[in-house]
C-alpha cells in the first residue's frame, strides 16, 4: 500500500467521524486497554496462503472437499486465496502502517507434514514459515501462531478417519514438536486448535465441513452419525491439545518462555424469556458448545449439563488423561462475533431438526427472532447479528467460570455481501464495519474495565478471503482484495482501526503476566 492510500483513508476518515455523533468518536478515546495490549488481524493457512502444491506441501482435508461438486457456494477453492504464501512481505507492510503489534496465523499441517507422521518433515515448507515470523518480528510484529485451523492432512484421513481415531493423538503430539523446535524460539504465543467445537459440529454432525459426515434430520451426508462422532472427535481433539501443551511444558516452555491456549468459537446465549426454564436453557446452550471443551481442559471433566442429559454416550477420560488435563492451558482465545435466543427444549415443544434442540445439543433451542425481532441488525452472513453487548457477556462469563484465565479476542469482525456490479470505491465504504468493530470493542473495554484479564484483540481479517463454504462471496478485510488482480486496497476500517490503535496511550491496567509454568 502506497503512503498516499493511506494518507487519503485518514482524510475520508476524519471527514466521516466529522458526520457522527459522539459514541463513535469517544471509543476511541476512552477505551481501557493497556499499554502491553496486543492489537493484531487474524488469518488462517487454507484462506490466505494459496500455493497449493507449492515447495512440496501435501493435499489437506480442504484442498480435497472444496474441490468437490456442490460444496463452496460459488464453487471456488482455496488453491489461490489471496496467495499470502508469495504476497506476505507486502501484507506485512500493511500490518505496519496500521500499527498492528501482532499478527494471528495458522500453520497448514500439509505443508510441514505432507503425510504426517508416516513421511518426512518438509523442510521448504519450514524454511516458509521460519522466513514470515522472521519477517514479522523484523517489523515489531508479534506472531501468534496457530498450529491447526480446521485443515489436517488428507492423509490422516485416509489411513485412519482423522479426529475420529485416538492415532490422530500421536500425529499431533509428532506435529506440535516439530513446530515448537523449529519456530518456538521466536513465537511466544502457540494455539493448539482452532475452534475445535465448530469443527465437531461442522464435520461430524451437519456435515457442512470436511469430513461431511452426519445422519438423519442433521444434513445430507452419505455416512456418518451425528449423535456419536460429534463426541468422539471432540474428545479426541481435546486430548491433542492436551498432548501439545504437555509437550511444549516438558521440552520448551521453560527455555523459551511462550504461552500455550487454545482458541474457542464463542457466542452469547441469551435466554429467550425471563422463565427459569430458558435460563437454563441458555447454561445448557454454552455447555454443550463452549464448555465442552473448556471444562475438561481445565477442570478435567466434561460439563454437569452434558452428563445429565447425555451422559452415557461421553467418552471417558482416563486417569492419566485428567492428570494431564487439569488446568491445561495459559490463555484462552475467544473466537466471538454474534449473538443468539436460547429456548428451552426440554419442558417446550421445539420441532425436529431445529438447531440445538436435540438432546445431544442439550434442548436449547437457538434462534435470532423473539416477537418477529432479530436480536440484532442482520447481516450479510446468515448466522451473524450485530449484538455488541454479547462481547462484554461472553468475556465477564468466561471470567467468572474459568477463573478469569488470561484471555485475547482471537477474532472479531464483519462481512458483507459481494456485489460484482459495485465498484471499489463502494467497497472501501465500510461504514457498517467501522461501527461494529467500535461497538464490540467499546464492550470489551467494559469488561475489562470489570476485571476481565483480557490481553488482546485480533480483528478479522486483514484482507478479504476465501470464507470457507461461502467461497469468495462474501467479504471481512479491513482491504479490499480484487480477486483476480490479488491487489490490496485499505478500506475506511482500516484508517479506523490505525487511528483507534494510535489512540491508546491509557495506562496498564493490568498486573503484569506471570507463566505459572516458567520457573
Amino acid at each position: 500500500m502506497c503512503l498516499s492510500n493511506s494518507l487519503l483513508l485518514l482524510l475520508l476518515l476524519l471527514a466521516f467521524n466529522s458526520m457522527m455523533t459522539g459514541s463513535m468518536e469517544l471509543t476511541s478515546h476512552t477505551s481501557s486497554f493497556p499499554d502491553n495490549f496486543l492489537f493484531g488481524t487474524a488469518s488462517s493457512s487454507y484462506q490466505y496462503e494459496g500455493a497449493i502444491l507449492s515447495d512440496g506441501k501435501g493435499l489437506s482435508n480442504w484442498d480435497i472437499f472444496a474441490h468437490k461438486t456442490g460444496k463452496i457456494f460459488d464453487g471456488s477453492n482455496g488453491d489461490i486465496a489471496v496467495d499470502h504464501y508469495h504476497l506476505y512481505p507486502e501484507d506485512i507492510e500493511l500490518m505496519e502502517d496500521l500499527g498492528l503489534n501482532s499478527f494471528r496465523f495458522s500453520i497448514s499441517w500439509a505443508r510441514i507434514l505432507p503425510k504426517g507422521r508416516f513421511g518426512n518433515v518438509n523442510m521448504a515448507g519450514v524454511y516458509h514459515y521460519s522466513k514470515l515470523i522472521d519477517a514479522l518480528l523484523y517489523k515489531g510484529i508479534q506472531p501468534f501462531v496457530t498450529l491447526t485451523h480446521y485443515d489436517v492432512p488428507q492423509e490422516l484421513e485416509e489411513r485412519y478417519g482423522a479426529w475420529l481415531s485416538p492415532n490422530i493423538r500421536k500425529d499431533f503430539e509428532y506435529y506440535a514438536d516439530i513446530c515448537f523446535k523449529y519456530f518456538g524460539n521466536r513465537v511466544k504465543y502457540w494455539v493448539t486448535l482452532n475452534e475445535p467445537n465448530v469443527m465437531a459440529i461442522r464435520g461430524y454432525r451437519s456435515g457442512i465441513y470436511p469430513p461431511s459426515r452426519c445422519s438423519g434430520s442433521y444434513g445430507n451426508c452419505s455416512k456418518g452419525n451425528s449423535e456419536k462422532e460429534p463426541l468422539i472427535a471432540a474428545h479426541n481433539m481435546i486430548l491433542c491439545h492436551s498432548a501439545a501443551v504437555k509437550i511444549y511444558r516438558n521440552k520448551y516452555q521453560k527455555e523459551q518462555g511462550g504461552s500455550i491456549g487454545i482458541v474457542m468459537n464463542a457466542v452469547w446465549y441469551e435466554p429467550f424469556s425471563n422463565s427459569t426454564e430458558d435460563k437454563l436453557a441458555s447454561e445448557r446452550a454454552q455447555s454443550f458448545y463452549l464448555n465442552w471443551f473448556l471444562n475438561p481442559i481445565i477442570y478435567g471433566k466434561y460439563p454437569e449439563e452434558m452428563h445429565n442429559l447425555i451422559g452415557s454416550r461421553l467418552p471417558v477420560f482416563s486417569k492419566n488423561d485428567v492428570k494431564n488435563l487439569g488446568n491445561g492451558l495459559d490463555f484462552i482465545g475467544i473466537n466471538h462475533y454474534t449473538s443468539f435466543y436460547s429456548k428451552d427444549c426440554i419442558y417446550s415443544k421445539c420441532e425436529p431438526g431445529e438447531p440445538g434442540a436435540s438432546r445431544s445439543e442439550g434442548y436449547a433451542l437457538r434462534t435470532a427472532i423473539r416477537d418477529g425481532e432479530p436480536i440484532g441488525e442482520s447481516t450479510a452472513v446468515d448466522w451473524l447479528y450485530v449484538h455488541p453487548q454479547g462481547m462484554e457477556k461472553i468475556v465477564t462469563y468466561i471470567m467468572n467460570r474459568y477463573n478469569n484465565t488470561p484471555m485475547f479476542i482471537t477474532e472479531n469482525g464483519i462481512g458483507v455481501l459481494d456485489d460484482l456490479n459495485s465498484s471499489t470505491t463502494y467497497f472501501i465504504n465500510d461504514v457498517k464495519r467501522v461501527e461494529y468493530m467500535s461497538s464490540y470493542l467499546e464492550s470489551l473495554a467494559m469488561a475489562i474495565r470489570k476485571g476481565a484479564d483480557v490481553r488482546g484483540y485480533f480483528a478479522w481479517s486483514l484482507l478479504d478471503n476465501f470464507e470457507w463454504i461461502s467461497g469468495y462471496t462474501i467479504r471481512f478485510g479491513l482491504h479490499h482484495v480484487d480477486f483476480p488482480t490479488l491487489k490490496r486496497t485499505p478500506r475506511i476500517s482500516a484508517a479506523w482501526y490505525k487511528e483507534f490503535i494510535k489512540n491508546q496511550t491509557l495506562a496498564n491496567i493490568f498486573v503484569p503476566y506471570k507463566n505459572e509454568h516458567i520457573e
